[in-house]
């Protein structure tokens, strides 16, 4: 399959390059790659960093109601739906923390911290809808943005063009009970603008226990309200009630994939004990930025969330309250205009507190029951950063960032026994990076990094399912060095950004469950991760106004992650050299968006992920699988400035037998969450 892809991309760069000197008027309107928010909007081709970027089309290409497929598609990045609502996600193999929810992965709204000071992230909360593209920088090369070797992602709230207003509607249904609305206004005024976005989604989902219902509303607005000072802000509410059916073994994949975890003699059942997820999130935030000068700026972004989070489970029926407030600032220092040499360098604090209460009770058929547990918990993270950037030469841009990072905890056992408060302290950590970039054609550019990334365990992991607080795990480090090369050819017709990687963890920490079922988490040694991405997208035919084709899209990406436990002892088990738990070694997303006449476009998208190991073990894997993915649709100008679109879309086209989330170390063998077999959804969209 591999070599096909090679062949594949080999006939693609030949087509292109015989059309080289064709004229390139429409070619024009292809814009080179750019990255926004990583300090500024600049050219990807010569970033010495690891950033894939998302657009608002490319999220639209795909399920209107889902960001999956689109972050699928990017190298290095796995997103998993174990259930409607329930969801993970992954850079480069750091999924191994993470049973439910996020973690080592730091994500921000605009300005605004999403993730939480214990490192927690409730991205479910976010809608589709909401978000206007996305950047992802890989592994711990982000060290400007904290505490974390997973990587980060940036989510850009504005839907529209600065340069017009919309009212944009839709809605969706499908497959499972399906329905999905959503609308949203962007308006742009003279001296701002206002994006507000809303949606409502359910389904019944595909396996029992498995219904989901959210509410989602945001609001951004902005205000330049002087020359070079503008205010903007954020006001995001998710109200999200799901069911989690819990894992099946194999035995009971194959009797019927579609049940939720029976009882079994000692423990009641999912369904029996309406196990779910009930959150309620509230995100808020101030920014402010003000220019000086034509060198100088600072911007300023203070945030606050609430979390209200209720969760029956099999065992128990956990209650917490989360509050959580930040402050981000940097000051920014540009060289001249005329400089010959120019430079950019940006000074800035990141701190955030984080409280918790959180109580466990019995759950009596998804009521509270007797108290069980509760304790007090409050985080506190803060770090001081540097960053800058330099053209040596014309040819040769260095960079050279860093970050000082402190972080503590203190907790206090409530029930069954009264004690504490109680503090840890984490050692202050550096985290360094380096990196050059340097131009060997105007087209092709080089980059070369080295980076230190340090993850302190998040709150989840400290106080786990199993009631007890866990002061003995230590905080994650590890160097990451990297190598790769980037090209935009043919008048920016093909892009190709491939980089190889290596990444040592120290300290790992990976997730066990008790017999109970109850899971707690420990330090597994080290990790060797070794790694190589490529991402390859070609105008195979450039936008145009005439012919059958009116525009011919491909994108390839691939993933090859040779991730193994270096020293991995846990009891009288060794589990030294053997593969990172829930790592595909291989994974291959192809896709390809066909434009026709009369308004017709269709976007097609084949993901292919090797099997992967479900234990420590490695004793038993997951099945590879390919899921092929349709969306047709119609599009229709009416009137002077309204367009109306009718689609359709097709998913898992092949009704492969596959799970896109398996619980990792599973008690008692079950490991596996069926996703659906062959489904559709098909649906409307109006924009004014």
């Amino acid at each position: 399959m591999l070599k096909k892809s090679a062949l594949t991309t080999l006939f693609i760069f030949a087509v292109l390059a015989s059309n080289a000197r064709q004229p390139v008027d429409s070619v024009q309107m292809l814009r080179p790659v750019t990255i926004q928010g990583y300090f500024g909007s600049q050219p990807a081709l010569t970033l010495p960093s690891s950033v894939s970027v998302i657009t608002r089309n490319d999220l639209q290409a795909q399920q209107p109601y889902s960001m999956v497929p689109a972050l699928n598609a990017v190298p290095g990045v796995r997103m998993e739906e174990r259930s409607p609502g329930s969801y993970r996600l992954s850079i480069r193999g750091s999924l191994l923390r993470s049973p439910f929810g996020i973690r080592n992965v730091k994500i921000y709204m605009d300005d605004f911290i999403l993730t939480d000071a214990g490192g927690n992230t409730y991205l479910g909360s976010v809608d589709a809808e909401g978000v206007g593209g996305l950047e992802i920088l890989k592994g711990p090369e982000a060290s400007v943005f904290g505490a974390n070797t997973g990587g980060v992602m940036l989510i850009h709230t504005k839907t529209g063009s600065r340069d017009s207003s919309h009212i944009r509607a839709g809605i969706t249904g499908g497959a499972y009970g399906l329905l999905y609305q959503k609308a949203s206004l962007y308006q742009k005024r003279k001296n701002g603008d206002i994006s507000i976005s809303e949606a409502w989604q359910r389904s019944d989902g595909y396996r029992d226990n498995s219904a989901m219902r959210r509410n989602y509303i945001h609001v951004a607005p902005s205000l330049s309200y002087s020359a070079g000072a503008r205010l903007k802000a954020l006001i995001l509410y998710s109200d999200m009630d799901y069911r989690t059916p819990g894992g099946l073994t194999e035995s009971q994949l194959k009797e019927n994939p579609r049940a939720a975890r029976p009882a079994t003699a000692v423990t009641p059942g999912a369904e029996e004990q309406k196990a779910g997820i009930r959150n309620r999130t509230l995100l808020t935030g101030l920014g402010h930025e003000l220019r000086f000068n034509d060198r100088l700026r600072n911007v300023t972004a203070v945030t606050y969330s609430n979390t209200a989070f209720k969760n029956p489970f099999i065992t128990n029926y956990e209650v917490r309250n989360e509050n959580s407030i930040g402050l981000r600032t940097y000051f920014e220092l540009t060289s001249r205009e005329a400089s010959v040499r120019p430079w950019k360098i940006q000074l800035g604090y990141e701190g955030q507190h984080s409280g918790a209460d959180i109580s466990n009770y019995g759950n009596r058929r998804g009521l509270r029951d007797t108290i069980q547990a509760a304790d007090d918990l409050s985080t506190n993270q803060k770090f001081f950063f540097i960053h800058m950037s330099a053209n040596l030469s014309p040819a040769l841009l260095m960079e050279i960032a860093g970050s000082y990072n402190f972080y503590n905890y203190r907790y206090s056992n409530i029930a069954p026994v009264a004690s504490g408060p109680y503090r840890r302290t984490f050692d202050n950590e550096m985290m360094p990076r380096i990196a050059f970039s340097y131009l060997l054609h105007p087209d092709v550019a080089i980059r070369v990094s080295a980076s230190r990334g340090y993850s302190p365990p998040t709150i989840a992991e400290v106080r786990a399912s199993d009631n007890v607080i866990n002061t003995s795990l230590d905080a994650e480090s590890g160097w990451q060095y990297e190598a790769g090369i980037r090209l935009s050819l043919f008048h920016n017709r093909v892009y190709w950004d491939g980089v190889v990687f290596n990444f040592n963890l120290n300290d790992a920490i990976v997730r066990r469950l008790s017999q109970s079922g109850n899971e707690f988490f420990q330090t597994a040694g080290r990790t060797r991760q070794n790694g190589f991405e490529s991402q390859f997208l070609a105008w195979l035919i450039p936008p145009r106004e005439t012919g059958f084709f009116r525009a011919l899209r491909f994108s390839n990406s691939y993933t090859l992650s040779a991730f193994y436990f270096r020293d991995y002892i846990s009891g009288e088990d060794n589990f030294s050299g053997n593969r990172l738990t829930g790592v595909p070694r291989h994974m291959v997303v192809t896709s390809m968006n066909f434009r026709f006449p009369a308004g017709l476009s269709l976007n097609s998208q084949h993901s292919y992920s090797s099997r992967a190991p479900l234990n420590d073990a490695g004793t038993v894997y997951s099945g590879e699988y390919h899921l092929v993915q349709l969306k047709a649709e119609w599009s229709q100008k009416r009137m002077k400035s309204a367009f109306f679109s009718a689609f359709l879309g097709l998913d898992n086209i092949l009704s492969q037998n596959y799970s896109l989330g398996n619980d990792l170390n599973a008690f008692g063998g079950r490991y596996f969450n069926p996703a659906p077999v062959a489904n559709f959804f098909a649906g409307i969209n109006v924009n004014f």
